[in-house]
């Protein structure tokens, strides 16, 4: 079976897993969403590792892997939004369609002779606020309470473990697409786990302070997709001006933020 008919497959396998886990509720539903995202990388991993491309042969890298299996997760969490109906199909396709697209450009990345060209680099930057906007909606919409209402509508606020539990969801994903992200720009193993921690730490701390603020519906994942896309244009910089010492300091005002905004909320909800 050629490449084209392992990705096929693979897709399609996720969409199904997509479409009966939208018959499940409750706490099983963050283990079946952690399930899709490991497998789909690593079936990611099988396809490409079969590739024929030089870069193949000496492993397929992590960041190739991040991705599609962050697509399939972002699917998972938005399809659960739409209702059982009618819109549930396209809803679905166009899912499946994002996840195939996402495959493909990995595909084709790694399957060149020279690395990601220009439109390469634009795909994955596009396709990474696309995932990033669907994953945090989609994590938002899984905890209870983490979507709230405008206007007179009261929305019970996630509980305690129900809030770190959104923000580290929305951690999690950060840090994937902050990985994929950095791995564009840097081949240090060093740098890019960096920016991949240090962007996941600061999208858990806005998701924190944006459920405190009650931003109504899809405003708040928004407004992270922003803050993880200005903290990307930020650190868009060659290798060597990163390797400073106002790395230690950016460390250490994200901690100290993380303190003000967790005691913050706590003080909010006291």
């Amino acid at each position: 079976m050629g490449i084209r008919g392992a990705s096929r497959e693979l897709v399609v396998a996720a969409a199904a897993v997509i479409l009966i886990a939208r018959l499940v509720d409750g706490p099983i539903v963050w283990a079946v969403g952690v399930l899709l995202l490991v497998g789909v990388a690593l079936g990611t991993l099988q396809i490409l590792g079969e590739s024929e491309a030089p870069a193949a042969a000496a492993g397929v890298p992590v960041e190739s892997l991040v991705m599609p299996a962050a697509a399939a997760f972002a699917v998972f969490g938005t399809v659960r939004l739409v209702p059982v109906g009618i819109l549930l199909a396209p809803a679905l396709l166009a899912g499946t369609w994002l996840i195939a697209r996402v495959l493909a450009t990995e595909t084709r990345i790694l399957s060149g002779p020279t690395g990601p060209s220009g439109a390469d680099r634009t795909a994955i930057l596009v396709g990474t606020l696309i995932v990033a906007f669907l994953g945090f909606t989609g994590i938002a919409g899984l905890v209870p309470g983490g979507l709230p209402e405008p206007g007179p509508v009261v929305t019970s606020p996630p509980t305690g473990p129900e809030l770190a539990g959104l923000a580290a969801a929305d951690a999690l994903l950060a840090f994937l697409l902050g990985y994929r992200a950095a791995a564009l720009r840097s081949s240090n193993i060093r740098d890019v786990a960096w920016f991949a921690l240090a962007s996941a730490i600061i999208v858990a701390i806005a998701a924190v302070a944006l459920r405190a603020m009650e931003i109504p519906r899809l405003l708040g994942p928004a407004l992270l997709v922003l803050v993880f896309f200005l903290w990307d244009a930020v650190h868009d910089m060659p290798p060597s001006r990163r390797r400073d010492p106002r790395r230690i300091w950016e460390t250490v005002l994200l901690v100290v933020l993380g303190i003000i905004v967790v005691a913050w909320t706590l003080r909010l909800r006291s």
